[in-house]
């Protein structure tokens, strides 16, 4: 098997210690042919570096190859070749949190896929729309990328028998923007049956410790902790989701230390998960524990500005206003959320109402009026322009590479 083909089929099923031999390996062969003036277009193979490194949450290297993997980039290239650069290079820039250009390279991809592959229901379409509606999930686009995986979802299960991993990954994705898309309305039905679909899927073909059990478990677990909160009226059905969503996300944690350590960006959110679940069991000094914990490994890895740094931030911040009583330590955690996400996302977007609601009510306590009416303020201007005609997204035209690439490397993003 090719080596570029090889480290992506190593990199998907989660097999870390082959993938890092064959990357070893591919690197050392570079390097002849580099000596020998010998070396041919990488770009495919550096896209698969990249993605590689997406899978193990190691974002800077993801992103870092996704850039050498598009500068080699050109038009005589396979078309194949081209939208999966363009695929993975969007994925590198959305958790780099550089929207635009991700948006720019996922479209052109998404359009090159359907004029090859549209027509025929194929599946390199369906991994596309997969990639695009990770983008608009991740830029505040929820709704919409419900729909796109929905309709990945529906190809792969046209091309693919039902006991299929791509099927399996299609349900856990689209239970994931179902669970973020119900979160406020509480309606998580659909989002739990994806989700089981793709546990009972993946518990039949994989081994019962794969890496891949863990990301759906995590997703299992955070729909069940939101129905568990429904269920103040029956405690007995309340214990017993939140235990079984205690189960999953400490599997979860057991599946993520064992493949990558502790020290892990996976690994990390699952701290923080367990933070959430253990706020909601009033096991509070456990889930500060947690958060801490969340916090800590994030900022060593991604540096105090990043968006998951703020996400764990604002759950310390919430344990402490709502439950620990602990309001100016809560304070500075919401004021640091906040201007994470302004600066990521803008004045308008969804994740914003937890940190103006939980400054009203922390300076509500501090008895400070003149906080709570500032941002008391904010928030209403944030329902302003909650409530204002979102843009519908750009028109999938397809542009000459030539000019998608220069957009792109000329970006002030």
């Amino acid at each position: 098997m090719p080596y570029w083909r090889r480290i992506y089929a190593e990199a998907t099923y989660c097999e870390f210690k082959e993938a890092a031999e064959t990357f070893n390996s591919t690197v050392a062969i570079i390097e002849e042919l580099k000596a020998l003036d010998a070396l041919p277009n990488l770009a495919g193979l550096y896209s698969n570096f990249s993605y590689l490194h997406f899978i193990r949450s190691e974002y800077e290297k993801e992103y870092d190859w996704s850039q050498k993997a598009l500068a080699l980039l050109t038009e005589d290239l396979p078309s194949r070749i081209i939208i999966d650069v363009l695929r993975q290079a969007s994925k590198a820039c959305v958790l780099k949190r550089k929207f635009n250009k991700a948006g720019l390279l996922i479209r052109q991809a998404v359009t090159l896929a359907s004029e090859l592959y549209l027509e025929d229901g194929h599946p390199y379409f369906a991994d596309a729309l997969t990639d695009y509606a990770f983008y608009l999930l991740n830029s505040d686009s929820v709704q919409e990328s419900v729909k796109v995986y929905d309709k990945a979802l529906s190809i792969k299960k046209e091309v693919f028998e039902k006991n299929n991993i791509h099927v399996a990954l299609g349900h856990e994705d689209l239970a994931y923007a179902l669970y973020v898309n119900e979160y406020s309305s509480g309606r998580f039905y659909h989002a739990r049956e994806n989700a089981e679909r793709s546990i009972r899927i993946m518990e039949r073909i994989l081994p019962k410790d794969h890496h891949l059990l863990a990301s759906v478990k995590r997703v299992k677990a955070l729909i069940l902790e939101e129905i568990a909160l429904d269920e103040q009226g029956n405690m007995y059905l309340q214990l017993q989701y939140l235990e079984e969503a205690e189960q999953l996300h400490r599997a979860a944690l057991a599946l993520s230390q064992k493949s990558f350590g502790e020290d892990n960006v996976q690994t990390a959110k699952h701290y923080g998960n367990l933070g959430r679940l253990y706020q909601s069991m009033k096991m509070y000094d456990e889930a500060e524990r947690m958060h801490v914990k969340a916090i800590m490994i994030k900022e060593e890895l991604l540096g105090k500005d990043d968006y998951e740094v703020g996400l764990s931030t604002g759950h310390l911040a919430s344990l402490y206003n709502y439950h620990m009583k602990r309001y100016r330590d809560a304070e500075k955690l919401y004021l640091r959320s906040l201007e994470i996400n302004l600066r990521l996302f803008g004045e308008a977007y969804s994740g914003l109402e937890y940190d103006y609601r939980g400054l009203v009510n922390v300076y509500a306590k501090l008895l400070e009026h003149e906080g709570v009416i500032n941002y008391s303020l904010k928030m209403t201007e944030w329902q302003r322009l909650r409530e204002e005609p979102k843009s519908p997204e750009q028109n999938l035209e397809p542009q000459p590479l030539k000019q998608i690439l220069e957009n792109y490397f000329n970006s002030m993003e």
